[in-house]
């Protein structure tokens, strides 16, 4: 099998962070979202894998590379411009050929890893299998109706009166009929080709399609509540180390992880939470579930369910942050000098709350 991984869209429900960075690159647990796919793959087996990519195609191309340090090798599948899954797919003929292929969406973070359902799929004679998820607002997804044998009946994109609570999640397998139902399929009033549309036209024409319910957590980590649950969920699952520098004065309570070059100086870090690389914590506190970046400072502060981005400072804030997501190379600071006074530069769409 293949792997195909959408790494296109615009991630507006992330922005500002997403003006300015491709939305698969934002991390959890301090390591981009994308990766975990990719690893997700690579774990399964998988070691040829398309990305597509969009306008943050060159960041994308810079963080994943070649592929090299997973031992995969990585084709970038430009789409011009976001027309749907089944576009997506639709462009990726030529790297996947007649093979059976795993389609992941690449902002998604599941639970135990798809290994076992890779290799299933890879051993049937289905001709599609779509992941499923019981939700309990499943008119914000497209939903899955099933017949009385198991397999797919009929799919709806978002429907206003759902008649099914199983989402479907990002994660589909495929084997070449695909083709022939990307091409028969025509654009939704979106605009797009759907990928819905594509599975239902091979349901109508006889082919097998059949779901997998997933019982572990899933993330959509398309908004921030979403990023703060899946980095929440994620370090509760991380093994504890320390590989930087702790000093006599600090205290690290429950699971924490210390990457190389960190130096936490007469702090408390409270777990699960992880500080990254060459990251500097100093007279502070930080709490649970919290991500700290690489190269980041965290100076006379406290902050607790958060996730900040490489090269930040928070540096004598009086109050707690907390519920946050904070970007590269942000600056938040009080100044020693009186007055005191608030001073702002924020982008478009910014959301910021003051005491």
């Amino acid at each position: 099998m293949k792997g195909l991984i959408l790494s296109g869209g615009k991630g507006t429900r992330l922005r500002p962070i997403t003006y300015t960075s491709a939305k698969q690159l934002v991390p959890v647990a301090n390591k981009p979202v994308l990766f975990r796919v990719i690893e997700a793959l690579k774990d399964a087996g998988i070691n040829d894998i398309g990305i597509v990519i969009g306008d943050t195609g060159n960041e994308v191309r810079s963080a994943v590379g070649d592929g090299s340090r997973w031992n995969v090798n990585i084709t970038y599948i430009p789409q011009e411009a976001p027309l749907g899954l089944a576009h997506a797919v639709k462009i990726s003929r030529d790297f996947i050929g007649d093979e059976r292929f795993a389609l992941f969406l690449g902002d998604n973070c599941i639970e135990g890893g798809v290994s076992k359902l890779l290799n299933g799929f890879a051993a049937s004679d289905w001709n599609a299998q779509i992941v499923l998820k019981e939700v309990v607002n499943p008119q914000q997804y497209g939903v899955a109706e099933l017949k009385h044998d198991g397999s797919i009946e009929r799919l709806t994109e978002k429907p206003r009166t759902p008649r099914s609570n199983l989402a479907l999640v990002g994660i589909y397998m495929f084997d070449q009929h695909i083709w022939e139902a990307v091409e028969a399929i025509k654009p939704s009033w979106r605009g797009e080709l759907e990928i819905t549309d594509a599975i239902q036209w091979l349901v109508e024409h006889g082919y097998r399609v059949y779901p997998y319910v997933h019982n572990g957590w899933w993330i959509d980590t398309g908004k921030r509540a979403d990023m703060l649950d899946a980095n929440r969920l994620v370090l509760e699952e991380l093994e504890p180390r320390i590989e930087g520098y702790v000093d006599r004065d600090s205290q690290l309570v429950g699971k924490v992880t210390i990457e190389a070059g960190a130096e936490i100086i007469n702090s408390v870090i409270r777990g699960p939470a992880i500080i990254g690389e060459h990251t500097r914590i100093v007279n502070s506190y930080v709490g649970p579930f919290t991500s700290i970046y690489h190269h980041c400072q965290i100076e006379e502060s406290e902050i607790e369910h958060s996730i900040v981005l490489e090269h930040s400072e928070i540096v004598r804030i009086p109050h707690r942050i907390e519920d946050s997501l904070i970007g590269r190379n942000v600056q938040i600071h009080t100044s020693p000098m009186k007055p005191k006074a608030y001073r702002l530069m924020l982008g478009d769409n910014s959301d910021i709350g003051l005491l």
